[in-house]
Order: structure tokens, then C-alpha cells, then sequence
């Protein structure tokens, strides 16, 4: 079932000073500096843009994962790896193929590792730094080290203008919405259990952030 912000917002008590549009100046900020961290930058102007991009990263051949990511269900990008019109190895498909839970769980365990990790994050700080946090680690698990390569997707409207505001935002915007989500779509609460402040990739090419300059994701 495809999940989008819109069916959460009007329902969900957030702090909306933490998800507005950021000024061009804030935006080219956080490029300059997420670059100066050792991330590749591509900024587009909508959806369409951002599946192109996404696309664009990604070679034929590459064994392909993804975590959960409302970002990347509203960019179509979710929908276009199931569909399976392309050249890559769909892990999504073969992990949840499996009916024995301990084999699956093992599976989602290997898929950390695969040649492309695709997925979002909760804030990004103006000053260069990405905060995601989830429930079990699935989704944020393969950004630090795992993948071969890591695709981040994201709406400029998650950047704020320090590392303090990225983790106030992940609390007071992004935990809320997502602790709806997985109500309605598991039937249990959320968590900020695991956490990560993905300060600096050190390996030239890794990972690239991909900013959609509008509403996208919480």
C-alpha cells in the first residue's frame, strides 16, 4: 500500500516551523556544505526529476535495496523497482518472496550489503549533517558502511539550520508522522531506537543526496 505524508499531516499534531520550504540561500547552504562533507549533491525541481536522477545513479547489473521511505514512494520510485522495468536485481522482491520469518529476517540482514541502498533521511542541517533514526535499523543500517553505494532522497523542506534543529525535527516532525504510518500500517507504535548522525562519507562517490526542491517525505 503505497503511504504518503498527506495521509498523515492533517491528523498528526507536528512543529511546522520544522518543515517549511527553507529560502534559496539556506538551500545552496546545505549543498555547499553536505558537499564539503564528502556527499554528492543533485538538486531537481520535482518528482519526475527525482526518479530521473535516482535512475540516472544506478547501472544495469546492480543488485538494488531499499528501506522504508515515504520520499521514495512519493517520487514513484518504490513503485518503478516492483514493476521491474529495468536492469537491476530487485532485493525487495526476493526478500519479501520468503514465507519463513527467520529466513527473511536474514535475507533483509544481507540486503544491507547490496550495490545500491536507496532511502531518505529525517533532517538535514544546514551545516552539512544527515539525521535519520527507525525502529529495528533496516532502513538506516546500510548508509554508514554496508552498501556499496548509498542514494539518499529528500525534500528541501527537512533542511534546517543546525545539527540541534536536524534532531529536534527528527522528535518533534518526523516521529510523529511515522509513528501514525506504522500504526496504521502494523498495528504498533513506533521508536526512535536507533538513531544516526551521518556526519561525513569519506569514500569519493558513495553516497550521493538527491534534493527535491519541494515537499517531499517527513
Amino acid at each position: 500500500m503505497s503511504q504518503q505524508k498527506s495521509d498523515y499531516v492533517s491528523q498528526t499534531d507536528i512543529d511546522e516551523s520544522l518543515d517549511e520550504l527553507p529560502a534559496a540561500d539556506a538551500i545552496d547552504e546545505a549543498v555547499s556544505n553536505l558537499e564539503d562533507h564528502g556527499f554528492d549533491v543533485v538538486v531537481v525541481d520535482s518528482a519526475d526529476e527525482a526518479l530521473t536522477a535516482v535512475q540516472s545513479q544506478i547501472p544495469a547489473g546492480a543488485s538494488v535495496m531499499n528501506g522504508h521511505s515515504t520520499t521514495l514512494e512519493e517520487i514513484g520510485f518504490v513503485e518503478y523497482l516492483s514493476e521491474g522495468d529495468h536492469e537491476w536485481e530487485s532485493l525487495p522482491d526476493q526478500v519479501w518472496s520468503i514465507d519463513d520469518d527467520e529466513e527473511r529476517q536474514a535475507a533483509r540482514r544481507e540486503s544491507q550489503t547490496a550495490d545500491y541502498f536507496l532511502g531518505s533521511v529525517n533532517a538535514i542541517a544546514q551545516t552539512g549533517e544527515l539525521v535519520a533514526a527507525d525502529r529495528s535499523g533496516s532502513r538506516i543500517g546500510a548508509y554508514p558502511f554496508a552498501a556499496g553505494n548509498v542514494v539518499i532522497v529528500s525534500g528541501v523542506n527537512k533542511i534546517v539550520p543546525t545539527l540541534s534543529d536536524a534532531l529536534d525535527r527528527l522528535e518533534s516532525v518526523a516521529y510523529p508522522l511515522e509513528n501514525e504510518r506504522a500504526n496504521e500500517a502494523y498495528g504498533v507504535d513506533s521508536a526512535i531506537a536507533k538513531q544516526l548522525i551521518f556526519r561525513q562519507e569519506l569514500e569519493e562517490g558513495r553516497t550521493t543526496v538527491v534534493l527535491v526542491r519541494d515537499q517531499f517525505g517527513y
